[in-house]
């Protein structure tokens, strides 16, 4: 989104690796005329239409994380379904949204983490977990939703 003198006031940043609604996220964002940055690793390929860019980063296991955190802006927004990454990013004053539409905030943020802490104690003693369950239709229009209502808000609409 863009201001009378065209310097951008807010762009949106996609952790890209995983991440099911690229498709979506250019959309949507497109119809609002917001940048999009699609952060991926070099172990992935990825096209994206013309008013988006992709940034290639190492295959290291935090690289995207790591780009995105140097990157955002306050008012910025970020789809990601890292905990952690949502985390740090929170505390920069960007908005977080998962790809299931899940609105990430400092009320909620604490217990997912917790969550997350457990299960890798868990796996580490040997228990089973269970992993993320399956992405369901309700989950892309979920997020369209959210998305959608995060940029309107951003645009004065």
């Amino acid at each position: 989104m863009k201001n009378e003198d065209s310097t951008q006031i807010f762009e949106v940043f996609v952790d890209a690796d995983s991440c099911p609604v690229k498709d979506e996220i250019e959309l949507v964002a497109e119809s609002y005329k917001v940048k999009v940055t699609f952060v991926s690793s070099y172990a992935h390929n990825m096209t994206v239409g013309p008013t988006s860019k992709v940034v290639m980063v190492d295959a290291e296991r935090e690289a995207v994380d790591l780009y995105i955190a140097n990157h955002i802006k306050k008012k910025d927004v970020c789809v990601t379904h890292d905990y952690g990454l949502a985390s740090l990013l929170l505390t920069k004053g960007a908005t977080v949204i998962s790809p299931r539409g899940q609105m990430f905030d400092h009320t909620i943020i604490d217990s997912l983490l917790a969550q997350r802490h457990q299960s890798q104690k868990d796996r580490r003693a040997g228990k089973k977990t269970k992993g993320p369950r399956a992405y369901l239709k309700g989950d892309r229009e979920r997020f369209i939703q959210q998305f959608e209502k995060i940029l309107s808000n951003r645009a004065g609409i």
